[in-house]
């Protein structure tokens, strides 16, 4: 939607300044603009939006001034084009408003610079910009609006989307031979990380997209109830068709093993066709939610697929581990029946089993008690660094010092096109944290302009003259520039160059010549970047990581702390909240480990090191997740109730969790993670005697269990010794 609506804009503008006779310098001009004006704008309601338009004009044309007044004042317009630098980096220490307009500063003046802009331009290059952000503004709040609500709405219909996906990867797990499963299992893992990542999407846009924290609350709940329900049922289908329990690492771990083939499930058994059809039927439920709710029919499979949660309705004569499978689509066409009623609201009950009548009074009771809970007042989860320990300030260092020394050593290569290589110090910089980061960063910067020069040759030689092709090919070039940019950094860069050989075609200033001073200038940015990384206030990748990794221990520690006191009859605790937090904080540390598992890194055990751990955290948050939207039923289900045991068997988990936050964190070089006896059987020795396996109380210690290995498994490769409790 980004990429549509810059497009939108820049076609606008180009199509007004074109109806009042711009020459071509000053459509590109506008071109560029509008696009600044377009995707520098990042905040969630609409009336910020404005606001930050509206400031944003005059930031532009402050920008233009400088850039047109010091074009020819060649050591001052250095200086000050490294101070608005580091005042556009530094601003974003002001959230939202901050960053875009120190990005529209900086762009706009770079603007100045592309087109050679002179103080006897500036009244029609005022006229230009004013165009192009009115442009802006038509494409944001009329032909392409973005309101919290319309954006809320799309993610919802991606979330079904995706979890309809993910049920197709499932069912292809269950016919799979076993010479195909390791491209089904890749297929479950990444329908299951994409299921979850626009699960969090929402969990950013819930507050502005609902009309109060109740209807907040409740899409939260259902969202959470459907993402473990799918979640699970892959698991429970992966066992089933396996020789033995899988293991949940295998769901998020790239190159896990693929589990032992056993014989419990067959294509042509009855059983597995029962399975097939049901499946079929939950993603009928899942993609069409309109049509799910009306006929006799449809009505009639909901009931079914509901029925499976009573154990008399499960089909006899299948295994353990098959009636497992059938009981998993039960409680996942359960969080399919609360999703829709959340997000589409009440619905025809007249063909109603009495197992979709009990769901039914079920999600009433648990509504009931989420609008009757109110949320406490948000807290900082840290305190803001202040001087040169603050994030913002550190980057204005760098990014001031790196594109210094760009500026010098791009004089050097050309008089004329210096900025390319201060423009790429400065992306390099943009979204990162570490010099590891940077540095993978400006490699894939330098990849794609590589790749994007040839494309470059390419275009100019076939647009030769014909300026309106080249302009649509510059909008191709932008759309794909947005559509790629979350995929690919180094794709992102391949259309932004392939962009700019096109506008050199524009302005009568293509040649090889120019696109191959592109890859010099790119080069030269990307170094002096690292360089600068490395040098000033340099940030290691290893201390960024284990500052991530402390952080998503404590917030695991926070969730199983307080899912395991709701659960044994403690009080309740906004557990999803910080199941959210958790889930956050540990796509903050996947992402910075990337430099540690990029194919660059040369040092190949730890990267695979990085990799374990990270699938290790996943799936412990994924049982933390599991035991939170359990525990949220406690207080009013009459199916669940708290077991004051199993605060005693937590107490484990707690322990070692604390130990590898002290190591990892260095405050304390004593203390062993502690193993023995599993939490099942740490149960067992009450003498209350084991609950059934099919039983909530069973699938909480599952969890559990879970949760302790996984917690141990940390210890070996973060070096912490392990053994049992002295």
């Amino acid at each position: 939607m980004a990429g549509v609506r810059t497009v939108a804009a820049i076609g606008l503008a180009l199509a007004v300044l074109a109806l009042l006779g711009t020459d071509v310098t000053h459509m590109v001009a506008g071109a560029m603009a509008a696009m600044v004006g377009t995707f520098a704008i990042r905040e969630k309601t609409v009336r910020g939006q404005a606001l930050t338009l509206a400031l944003g004009l005059p930031t532009a044309l402050v920008a233009m001034t400088l850039g047109a007044v010091l074009h020819s004042l060649v050591v001052f317009g250095d200086m000050f084009f490294v101070a608005l630098i580091f005042g556009a980096v530094y601003s974003r220490r002001f959230g939202d408003r901050g960053t875009a307009l120190g990005l529209i500063g900086f762009q706009v003046y770079f603007v100045s610079l592309f087109v050679n802009a002179s103080v006897d331009q500036l009244p029609l290059l005022f006229g230009t910009l004013a165009i192009a952000f009115a442009c802006s503004a038509v494409a944001r709040f009329a032909l392409v609006p973005e309101t919290p609500q319309r954006v809320l709405g799309r993610l919802r219909d991606a979330f079904r989307a995706r979890l309809a996906q993910l049920v197709d990867a499932q069912t292809q797990l269950l016919d799979a031979p076993p010479g195909a499963l390791d491209d089904v299992l890749d297929d479950l893992r990444r329908h299951t990380a994409r299921l979850h990542e626009t699960a969090l999407m929402i969990q950013g846009r819930l507050e502005d997209g609902t009309r109060d924290d109740a209807a907040a609350a409740l899409i939260q709940r259902r969202v959470a109830d459907a993402e473990v329900a799918a979640e699970r049922l892959g698991m429970l289908l992966l066992t089933a068709r396996s020789a033995e329990r899988a293991d949940t690492l295998t769901l998020h771990l790239p190159g896990a093993p693929v589990p032992a083939t056993g014989k419990l499930l067959r294509a042509e058994d009855e059983s597995t066709a029962l399975l097939r059809r049901d499946l079929g039927a939950l993603r009928l439920m899942v993609a069409r939610p309109a049509e799910a709710n009306r006929g006799t029919a449809v009505a009639h499979v909901r009931n079914r697929l509901l029925g499976y949660r009573d154990e008399e309705c499960i089909p006899p004569g299948t295994t353990l581990a098959v009636q497992d499978v059938f009981r998993g689509i039960g409680e996942a066409a359960r969080s399919v029946l609360g999703l829709r009623l959340a997000l589409d609201g009440p619905q025809d009950e007249s063909d109603d089993s009495p197992a979709t009548t009990r769901s039914r009074e079920e999600f009433d009771a648990e509504d009931v008690s989420i609008t009757s809970t109110e949320k406490d007042p948000e807290t900082a989860d840290e305190e803001d660094a202040a001087g040169l320990r603050r994030p913002t300030t550190r980057a204005a260092f760098q990014v001031a010092v790196g594109s210094a020394l760009a500026i010098v050593g791009g004089e050097f290569l050309s008089e004329q096109r210096w900025y390319w290589a201060v423009l790429t110090c400065w992306v390099v910089f943009l979204n990162t944290a570490s010099t590891g980061e940077i540095v993978v960063k400006g490699y894939r910067r330098l990849l794609g302009t590589v790749l994007g020069v040839v494309a470059g040759v390419a275009l100019a030689g076939a647009v030769g003259h014909h300026t309106w092709l080249a302009f649509v090919l510059v909008l191709v070039c932008v759309f794909a520039m947005f559509f790629t940019a979350p995929l690919s950094y180094a794709l992102m860069s391949f259309f932004v160059t392939a962009m700019l050989g096109l506008l050199y075609t524009l302005l009568n200033t293509y040649s090889l010549d120019v696109l191959v001073l592109r890859i010099e200038e790119t080069a030269l940015g990307a170094a002096c970047g690292i360089i600068a990384a490395i040098l000033v206030l340099p940030v290691r990748t290893d201390r960024r990581t284990d500052e991530q990794l402390a952080t998503v221990l404590e917030r695991l520690g926070d969730v199983v702390e307080g899912a395991v006191g709701q659960l044994s009859g403690g009080p309740a605790a906004d557990l999803l909240d910080k199941a959210r937090d958790l889930d956050t904080s540990l796509d903050e540390l996947r992402a910075g480990t990337q430099p540690l598992t990029h194919p660059i890194t040369p040092l190949r055990e730890r990267r695979q090191t990085a990799r374990y751990l990270v699938a290790l955290l996943e799936t412990s948050a994924y049982h933390a997740r599991s035991l939170a939207a359990t525990a949220e039923l406690v207080p009013y289900s009459n199916r669940i109730g708290a077991d004051p045991r199993l605060a005693r068997a937590a107490q484990r988990i707690d322990h070692n969790i604390d130990v590898l936050i002290a190591h990892v964190n260095g405050t304390a070089d004593t203390g062993r993670v502690e193993s023995g006896a599993s939490i099942t059987a740490m149960l067992e020795t009450d003498g209350l005697g084991m609950p059934a396996a099919n039983t909530v109380t069973f699938r909480v210690l599952r969890h559990l269990q879970r949760l302790d290995e996984g917690i141990t498994g940390l210890a070996r490769p973060l070096g912490v010794p392990v053994g049992p409790r002295a």
